[in-house]
């Protein structure tokens, strides 16, 4: 039976052979999970034997990331501004440049201690707004996803993430069950025109819930939707923070005219595209 050290080594180059960029932190994070140890015991103890029961689970987390699932849902968890979501197969898997929105919203909230209440369309994993609650210690949220699955991970997640107490959720179809008024609206809506779907990556085509990609026919729907109930969710001067498409930015400053919304900050993410637009109401 092979050791620690050199079931990462094998798993590493079987990896690296079949195109994965990122192989050897992918063997590293599989080896971990499969054998249930962290990184310190890996550390410590490299030379002891995989029992036969990890060498299976090892294996089969090789053939299901060699099928290019992402490691993220096969070991179940990723970090998101410093803290650990748990995955289902409801929620998209929480990515850096999410943390354009989050950096966003609280550089321009001016108060980080009032007792804001937060709104969270299409929660998924809970990310953005279990974020948003541990950096505003008095604020509130409610979380609002049209899959039952989705507000069961967001609920753990808050409650994992120690905010449980200060989060709700709703099931509904976007603000149809939901009234206000709130402080700040956030929202990663699915933003992907339903044409491209089929060409995407298959690690994202053939994994991520399509009801957290698709966006209608020009991906812009949900945004739609959303500005158009800004006036009756937000309090006066209330904001509206969005994660865009990186070629959203034009379409959604013309949306925001038609709504009574002014454009407060179009952010990038760290590849310099446009990945998030906030917007006060008037």
């Amino acid at each position: 039976m092979k050791t620690r050290t050199e079931a990462l080594r094998a798993l590493r180059r079987t990896l690296s052979e079949a195109g994965f960029e990122t192989a050897a932190l992918d063997a590293r994070l599989l080896l971990l999970e499969a054998l249930g140890i962290s990184a310190t015991d890996l550390i410590t103890w490299p030379d002891t034997p995989l029992t036969s029961e990890q060498a299976e689970t090892l294996a089969s987390f090789t053939n299901r990331r060699l099928a290019h699932e992402p490691v993220a849902r096969i070991v179940g968890e990723r970090e998101f501004w410093g803290l650990p979501f748990r995955l289902s197969p409801e929620t998209l898997v929480p990515r850096p440049d999410t943390e354009t929105l989050l950096e966003t919203a609280l550089d321009l909230l001016p108060d980080h201690r009032a007792p804001l209440k937060i709104v969270d369309f299409g929660i998924g994993s809970g990310c953005i707004l279990v974020a948003l609650l541990h950096e505003l210690p008095n604020a509130t949220g409610l979380g609002v996803d049209l899959s039952f699955g989705a507000l069961v991970t967001a609920r753990a997640n808050a409650c994992g993430n120690r905010v449980g107490n200060r989060c709700h959720f709703a099931l509904s179809r976007w603000a149809d069950a939901v009234s206000g008024p709130f402080d700040l609206i956030v929202s990663n809506p699915p933003y992907i025109a339903s044409g491209v779907i089929p060409g995407l990556d298959a690690e994202v085509r053939e994994h991520d819930p399509r009801l957290a990609l698709d966006g209608g026919p020009d991906g812009l729907e949900p945004y739609r939707v959303l500005l158009a109930e800004a006036e009756r969710l937000l309090v006066p001067g209330g904001l509206l923070a969005v994660e865009i498409g990186y070629d959203q930015a034009e379409a959604l400053s013309s949306l925001a005219g038609l709504h009574g919304l002014e454009i407060l900050r179009i952010a990038h993410d760290l590849s310099g595209n446009p990945r998030c637009v906030a917007m006060k109401r008037l």
